[in-house]
């Protein structure tokens, strides 16, 4: 692993860096531990929030958060997430325009409603090279306390998209997956259950919550 620089407007320290195996590279995102700011609410180690978001991704089946791995880096252990070659001029703001974007969005939304997300910006949302729209930025999910912060309230009220019912209900059923059981507490992946049983039972997403439901800054 090469750094190549940090990564501008980051809350917590983030790099680029090259990734090389056997003559193969590629460009990721690493956040180590080492760089990660104090949090009342969040214990340290948020980098395996990040882990534990694409986890629970892949358990749903909705692949909706890049390849991320744990690594030991340049600063320590951490995170580190396949790059996302995205059109930075767009975000969630812009791509709810499009039609063809709304069931991956209303997914990420069914996925943060799920995971907790404290912190769901509008730029969070990006729109990869083959179409497909990337969750990034997901350390500050799970918490087992209502921490839910997004700007995507566009599908409030709506039914859930076909499939999305019965994936939440497939993972209530067989429980979390092993692997987020290493990277969470018990209490916070029963609370990864709860609240996925409560929104399958819905049907539908929750009506838009108040002013303080929203990230700041928005984007």
């Amino acid at each position: 692993m090469t750094l190549k620089g940090r990564l501008p407007r980051s809350t917590n320290a983030t790099f680029l860096v090259e990734v090389a195996l056997d003559g193969t590279c590629a460009l990721a995102v690493y956040k180590p531990e080492r760089g990660e700011r104090p949090l009342w609410d969040f214990p340290p180690g948020l980098f395996r929030r990040e882990l534990a978001a694409y986890v629970l991704s892949e358990a749903l089946g909705w692949g909706l958060v890049p390849l991320t791995v744990h690594r030991d880096g340049p600063h320590g252990e951490g995170s580190v997430q396949e790059f996302v070659h995205a059109d930075f001029a767009h975000h969630y703001f812009t791509l709810r325009e499009d039609p063809a974007h709304r069931d991956r969005l209303a997914r990420i939304c069914a996925f943060d409603l799920i995971a907790n997300n404290a912190d769901r910006k509008s730029g969070h949302c990006l729109l990869g090279p083959d179409g497909r729209i990337w969750a990034i930025d997901n350390g500050l999910c799970f918490n087992v306390d209502p921490k839910l912060r997004t700007v995507i309230w566009e599908f409030a009220g709506e039914p859930l998209p076909d499939g999305v019912r019965d994936d939440l209900r497939r993972l209530v059923t067989d429980g979390p997956p092993a692997a987020l059981s290493e990277l969470l507490d018990a209490r916070e992946c029963q609370a990864v259950v709860t609240r996925a049983r409560r929104l399958a039972k819905a049907g539908r997403f929750p009506s838009e919550g108040s002013a303080d439901r929203y990230p700041w800054p928005p984007v």
